[in-house]
C-alpha cells in the first residue's frame, strides 16, 4: 500500500497544489467584488457561471482525454485556470469575471477527471479505499490552506489573484514528471434523474438541496463574513472553520447513519443545519468570535448531507448501479448549484447579505420535513443492504465514483 501511495504521489501533490489555489480563489473572488462595488446579484451570478462551465466540462472532458491523452488535457486545463484567474486581476468587470470562471470551471471539470482516472486506474479493490481516503485529506487540506493564504495580501491588491495563478502552474510540474502511464478513457454512465427520483426521492431532494444551499455558501459567505467585519485572518478563519468541522464530522455522522434509516439521519443534520443558518443570521453580526463559532456548527451540520443523501440512493439499488447513481446525483447537485447562487444573491439583494442563512435555512428545513414525510410513506431498506458509508466529493467529477470503496469491484491496474 505505501508503495502505491508513493507512485501516486505526483499526482496527489499535483491536487494539493491546485486545491490550495482554489481555497486562496474562492475566498478572494467574492470579497474584491463585494469590494469594487459589485452587486450581490453580479457576485452570485459569478458563482453560477463556474458551476455551469463545470458541467459542461463533465461532458467535454472525456473526448479531450481520449483524443490528447491525459498530461496534455490537464496542461489545456492548468492553463485556462492560471490565465482566467490573472485575467480577473486585469479586468474588474462582472461581465469578464462570469465569463473567466466559467472557462475556469470547464477546466476544473477537465483537471479533476484527470486526477480522478488516474488514482481510479492504479487502485485495487483491496486498497482503493485508502487511496479515496488520501485524496479526500488532500482536498480539504489544500482547500483550508488556500483559505489561510488569504492573510497573506491586501484584497485590493492583485498579489492574491497571481498567487493562485501561481499555484496552478505549478500543479503542472508534478503530474508532467509522472511516469505513470496514461489510463484508458472510462466509459460514461448513463443519467436518469427522473428515474432515481422514483427509486430514492429523498437522496436526489437531498443532493439538489446541497447544491442550492451549498453553492449559495460558498459563492456567498465571504461576502457575509466581510459585510459583518471580518477581515484578514478573522475572514480566513471564518471559511475554514466552515471547511475544517465539514471534513471532521462527515465520518462520525455517516458512521451513525448505518446502524438506523438514513432518512433520520439526513432529517435530523438538515434541521440543525437550518437552525444553525437562523442563528448565523440573527446572531452573526453581534461579534466576531460568535460568527465563527456558528459558522464552524453550521459547517458541522451542512457538509455531511450530501454524502449521507448519495449513501441513502445506493442503499436502494444495487452495488453494480453505484457509478450511474452517484454520477446521476452528481449531476444534480451541480445543477443546483448552477441556481443556487443566483436565487441566494436575488434574497440578499432585497433583504441583506445576513439573509443568505435565513435561503439556507428554508431550504434545509424542508429537506428535514420531506425526509420526514418520506419516512412515514414506505419503509427503509433493509439493514443487509446499507453499504458502510464513506464521505464522498460534490466537486469532483463522475470518474472519482469509481474510486469510491462502495463501488462495484474492478480489474487490477496493469502493471
Amino acid at each position: 500500500m505505501t508503495q502505491q501511495i508513493r507512485a501516486l504521489a505526483a499526482i496527489l501533490f499535483s491536487t494539493l497544489i491546485y486545491l490550495i489555489g482554489n481555497g486562496l480563489l474562492n475566498t478572494i473572488i467574492p470579497v474584491r467584488g463585494d469590494i469594487e462595488g459589485f452587486s450581490n446579484l453580479a457576485i452570485g451570478a459569478i458563482g453560477s457561471a463556474y458551476y455551469l462551465g463545470f458541467v459542461l466540462g463533465c461532458y467535454i472532458a472525456p473526448r479531450m482525454l481520449a483524443s490528447s491523452g491525459h498530461i496534455r488535457t490537464f496542461a489545456v486545463g492548468a492553463a485556462i485556470a492560471a490565465s482566467m484567474t490573472l485575467l480577473q486581476s486585469l479586468a474588474i468587470d462582472e461581465i469578464v469575471w462570469a465569463a473567466a470562471r466559467a472557462f475556469f470551471g470547464f477546466s476544473a471539470a477537465c483537471m479533476y477527471m484527470v486526477i480522478e482516472s488516474w488514482l481510479n486506474d492504479r487502485a485495487e479493490n483491496e486498497t482503493r479505499g485508502r487511496i479515496f481516503a488520501a485524496y479526500l485529506t488532500v482536498n480539504f487540506a489544500g482547500i483550508v490552506i488556500g483559505q489561510w493564504l488569504y492573510v497573506t495580501a491586501p484584497p485590493t491588491s492583485f498579489v492574491l489573484f497571481n498567487l493562485s495563478a501561481i499555484f496552478y502552474a505549478l500543479c503542472l510540474v508534478p503530474v508532467g514528471l509522472t511516469r505513470l502511464p496514461q489510463p484508458q478513457p472510462a466509459a460514461a454512465p448513463v443519467l436518469r434523474p427522473l428515474h432515481l427520483f422514483k427509486l430514492a426521492p429523498v437522496g436526489v431532494a437531498g443532493c439538489a438541496a446541497v447544491g442550492f444551499a451549498n453553492g449559495a455558501v460558498w459563492t456567498l459567505a465571504p461576502v457575509y463574513a466581510h459585510s459583518h467585519g471580518l477581515t484578514n485572518g478573522l475572514l480566513a478563519a471564518f471559511m475554514s472553520a466552515f471547511t475544517l468541522m465539514g471534513a471532521i464530522v462527515q465520518v462520525p455522522v455517516g458512521r451513525l447513519s448505518d446502524h438506523m434509516d438514513r432518512r433520520y439521519v439526513i432529517a435530523a443534520v438538515s434541521a440543525l443545519a437550518a437552525v444553525a443558518g437562523l442563528l448565523l443570521a440573527w446572531l452573526g453580526g453581534l461579534n466576531r468570535a460568535t460568527a465563527i463559532a456558528i459558522v464552524a456548527v453550521y459547517g458541522a451540520v451542512t457538509l455531511p448531507v450530501y454524502g449521507l443523501s448519495v449513501a441513502h440512493a445506493n442503499d436502494r439499488l444495487p452495488r453494480d448501479a453505484f457509478v450511474e447513481t452517484s454520477a446521476t446525483l452528481l449531476l444534480v447537485n451541480a445543477l443546483a448549484s448552477a441556481a443556487g447562487p443566483l436565487l441566494a444573491a436575488f434574497v440578499t439583494t432585497w433583504l441583506g447579505t445576513a439573509m443568505l442563512f435565513v435561503y439556507t435555512a428554508v431550504i434545509h428545513g424542508a429537506l428535514a420535513a420531506f425526509a420526514l414525510v418520506r419516512t412515514r410513506m414506505t419503509e427503509a431498506p433493509p439493514e443487509e443492504f446499507h453499504e458502510p458509508f464513506a464521505p464522498v466529493l460534490p466537486t469532483a467529477s463522475q470518474v472519482a465514483l469509481e474510486l469510491d470503496p462502495r463501488g462495484p469491484e474492478s480489474e487490477p491496474p496493469a502493471a
